[in-house]
């Protein structure tokens, strides 16, 4: 017996057989959920759909109501938020405005993305798949919930829920008469051709208009914040941002476009073969797909390697599945076929995922395969290089023209011989503004956190680590209006090692501007961290809250911390405040719905 769900389907689609288009809609913030809209694109073509594969925010939302058939792969981020890439598309689904029956002609289905080490799993696509419902839209299947912390990652849902997708969609979609499915042992064309100029790189422009058109800003000081002999390197790194009309608020968060090391850019030319002074121009290979926008026109080889390929990410499993096309040597590409079918998922993981092996080492394992590699699937093998976002740790008021950020430098070990670094962090970290003008691509976007704009109205921030960022930033704005109440709970190892910006925090606090807390984890026995120095001073926590109307903002890690830190919080209240535990949970809620309490986390 059929489901509700393709029962719901079936009676529109019939009239719609000839017409087998498949859209494709994607909210990605670390390119996992695009990686996956994109392996749900290739596998339509192969089954004869004209398909587009689109970001939410770059499809027109008001042509939605004319779709018959949509796919969306939907990530989760922070605490239950849209990625950004599909924020605006997010504000316009939920407009109160919208007729239930906006959506009445559309078969979907809908694929989140997420980590269930995060209280708000997978939030995004439950809600979008509800939402979907309430305009009138049919699922062909109920909505699917991939995993991080699965042992196979996301794949352990996605590939049984593809075949049963497949499924449903056939059936309402037949294929056309005397047309099969396109087998895995045919090339699909490259998305885009790289044409050749005849003139060297004088002749392009070097200069990527990125996101779209970031601002060069001046690196004015890169200064280390912790001690030589601590483990962690911490940067306070200033740039010049005068003639940039870029404006900004605590809270804020500024986007940086990081760069490929030089040395890797070179090792990746040699192994493909390329001359990185060669210039180019893309042409897709499909009428009306559009170009990449973070990419000139024309360019040089150098620039793609350079600004535009991740060679430095871990890749994913469709890598594998389309180098192994290439190979001329026939151990390699068995290996390579293993990594992208469904029983080599194991051995993936311990091959890449698990020592954190790159894209580049990836192909310097494969050497035979590497050099046979068309340059027209380079952008269709490799993905593009991902903005990445810091908390600004200053305020305009206090530092006109000047923005910072507080950057902890990405280094481990895994059982590779050489480090696993942070290709963003460690690229800042090695750039010298003494030694000339050194620049840095960047752009400003509002962040999430909002601070209260009634003079009187205390703050409590609790900011372990480079948490304390976005409050270093607020405390600045404050001061700078003549504001008392700032509350600060900071957490560190080590006073002597990592207690970052230590003397401006006791200036403010001797000014009378600042009531800090401290947190020394590793200075005793016992450690110590901020939910503890909650706890020891609850009577005041309390009385902020309950007679002061204060806000309560979490910046930090977003592992274990923050469910410390609500523990504790929620002990305040029932300690406090007499409150029931249901209670207490309920007033935590409370503060949350009311935005007076925010938080910002990362993994």
């Amino acid at each position: 017996m059929a489901s509700p769900e393709a029962e719901g389907a079936r009676g529109r689609a019939g009239a719609q057989m000839a017409e087998r288009k498949l859209l494709v809609l994607f909210g990605s913030q670390t390119g996992t959920a695009q990686d996956t809209a994109e392996r749900i694109g290739r596998e339509a073509k192969r089954r004869r759909f004209h398909c587009r594969v689109e970001a939410l925010d770059s499809y027109p939302v008001a042509q939605l109501i004319q779709e018959l058939l949509v796919v969306f792969v939907c990530a989760t981020t922070g605490q239950g938020d849209p990625p950004d890439n599909m924020k605006n598309f997010w504000r316009f689904i939920f407009r109160k405005n919208l007729s239930p029956a906006s959506l009445c002609q559309m078969d979907y289905a809908v694929l989140g993305l997420g980590d269930s080490s995060y209280p708000k799993f997978n939030f995004v696509a439950k809600k979008l798949h509800k939402r979907l419902q309430q305009l009138g839209a049919s699922p062909i299947l109920p909505v699917a919930l991939g995993d991080d912390q699965h042992d196979l990652g996301p794949d352990a849902v996605v590939d049984p829920w593809l075949l049963d997708l497949w499924g449903r969609i056939l059936p309402l979609y037949p294929l056309p008469p005397g047309l099969g499915i396109i087998g895995p042992d045919v090339l699909l064309p490259s998305k885009f051709t790289l044409h050749f100029l005849d003139e060297r790189s004088s002749g392009c422009d070097g200069e990527a208009p990125s996101e779209l058109h970031p601002f060069a800003a001046r690196v004015v000081s890169n200064l280390r914040v912790t001690a030589e002999s601590h483990f962690q390197d911490v940067r306070l790194i200033e740039f010049d941002v005068t003639g940039s009309g870029i404006e900004y608020s605590a809270g804020d968060v500024v986007m940086i476009q990081p760069r490929n090391a030089p040395e890797d850019v070179q090792q990746f030319c040699q192994l493909l073969r390329l001359d990185p002074d060669r210039c180019f121009v893309l042409k897709p290979s499909e009428p009306g797909t559009p170009l990449p926008a973070h990419l000139p026109q024309p360019c040089t080889i150098q620039h793609l390697v350079a600004c535009y390929l991740d060679i430095s990410c871990v890749p994913r499993r469709s890598f594998f599945e389309l180098l192994s096309w290439f190979s001329p040597n026939e151990l390699e590409r068995e290996k390579l076929q293993e990594f992208s079918s469904a029983q080599g998922q194991e051995e993936l993981y311990s091959y890449c995922n698990r020592p954190r092996r790159t894209t580049l080492e990836v192909l310097c394992d494969f050497p035979q395969t590497t050099c046979a590699v068309p340059l027209d699937y380079l952008l269709d093998l490799i993905p593009r290089i991902q903005p990445r976002a810091f908390s600004i740790a200053s305020s305009m008021l206090a530092l006109p023209n000047r923005l910072q950020i507080l950057l902890a430098v990405v280094q481990y070990k895994t059982r590779l011989s050489k480090p696993r670094r942070g290709l963003c962090s460690t690229w800042l970290a090695s750039l010298r503004p003494q030694q000339g003008d050194v620049r840095v691509p960047l752009w400003v976007k509002r962040g999430g956190m909002k601070f209260p704009a009634e003079p009187d109205t205390p703050i409590i921030m609790i900011g372990p680590g480079t948490g304390v960022a976005p409050f270093r930033a607020a405390i600045q704005e404050r001061v700078a209006h003549g504001r008392k109440g700032n509350y600060l709970f900071f957490g560190c190892r080590q006073k002597s090692k990592d207690f970052y910006c230590g003397a401006e925090w006791q200036e403010l606090v001797q000014s009378g501007h600042l009531t800090l807390f401290t947190a020394f984890s590793r200075d005793q026995e016992e450690k110590i961290y901020v939910q503890h120095r909650i706890r020891e001073n609850q009577g005041l926590v309390w009385d902020l809250l309950s007679r002061g109307n204060a806000h309560i903002y979490l910046a930090g890690n977003a592992k274990e911390m923050p469910a410390a830190v609500a523990e504790a919080l929620k002990s305040v209240f029932q300690l406090e405040g007499d409150l029931s535990p249901s209670e207490a949970e309920e007033y935590l809620t409370a503060l949350e719905r009311s935005r007076r309490f925010q938080m910002e986390t990362w993994s």
